[in-house]
């Protein structure tokens, strides 16, 4: 993977990253590499994130881990559907092409409360 250009650490501290326990996931509705993750991330109200990661993870098997999230990602609709965050995976390539890869979804060593701060 390219490296990418070096940021500040005051661009660093902005991001929101948190831990969120995956409380439902099910294929999104009109995409066909998607997931469409409910999660608790510490809220009352929870919150809702559409993952690329279809093509490696059944949806029942994500149910119950908790997974890091950005949590301060701009909302936004994706064919339909509110995502109001990021889950981080880690991308291993496998080949040459865009589809020979493997994804990985960061997860935390053991449980924690679901909100739990990253850094």
């Amino acid at each position: 993977m390219p490296d990418k250009p070096q940021i500040p650490f005051d661009d660093f501290v902005k991001l929101d990253l948190r831990v969120a326990t995956v409380t439902a996931c099910e294929p999104h509705p009109n995409a066909d590499r998607l997931l469409k993750v409910q999660l608790d991330d510490g809220t009352p109200e929870g919150r809702q994130v559409c993952a690329g990661i279809k093509a490696w993870y059944e949806p029942e098997a994500l149910v119950g881990r908790q997974v890091v999230i950005v949590a301060n990602l701009e909302p936004r609709k994706i064919r339909g559907e509110l995502s109001q965050g990021m889950i981080l995976a880690a991308t291993e390539k496998t080949g040459d092409g865009d589809d020979e890869r493997n994804v990985v979804v960061v997860t935390v060593q053991r449980d924690v409360p679901a909100g739990s701060g990253v850094s």
